[in-house]
């Protein structure tokens, strides 16, 4: 009886965790994630760059497109920048995830902003969290310096 009672909790928790994607708010245009935002004096994902040129971190708001949430629970998304490259966003205390469905739309992020390295083992997990393959993992071999975001919230524009 324990080993089926501990086997159904099992089944129960993976359930949950499985499904953890599909349990978060679609995104429409207003939904919010995280600390209730709006889009207000928020700045480009352009104008951040210029922002940490002339100093090491930004609080504020910023909004831009995103082109990647993670994968496996939502606890990550970057923005579309200039020439290809990406900026990651995080959430607070991974206190909120966002949908998949949110790529492609316009966001904007209240938080803070800096230039970070991040490191090979973390590019790595990004990696993964995004469904690349082992082969796309293991070519990660130098840690990259680039804008960091971790938000406070989130308002989905359009």
């Amino acid at each position: 009886m324990k080993k089926i009672m501990s086997m159904l909790i099992c089944t129960i928790v993976a359930l949950n965790v499985g499904f953890a994607q599909q349990q978060i708010a679609p995104a429409k245009k207003g939904t919010q994630y995280g600390k209730k935002i709006d889009a207000q004096h928020a700045i480009s994902v352009a104008d951040l760059e210029k922002s940490l040129q002339k100093s090491e971190n930004f609080s504020g708001k910023i909004m831009g497109e995103v082109v990647e949430v993670c994968k496996k629970k939502g606890c990550f998304l970057t923005l579309k920048r200039a020439g290809g490259e990406t900026v990651m966003v995080r959430f607070t205390d991974y206190g909120y995830f966002v949908p998949a469905d949110i790529v492609g739309k316009k966001i904007a992020v209240e938080g803070r902003a800096k230039m970070k390295e991040t490191s090979v083992e973390w590019l790595q997990h990004y990696a993964e969290d995004k469904g690349a393959s082992k082969a796309e993992i293991a070519k990660i071999t130098k840690p990259k310096t680039d804008i960091s975001i971790v938000a406070d919230g989130v308002v989905v524009l359009n």
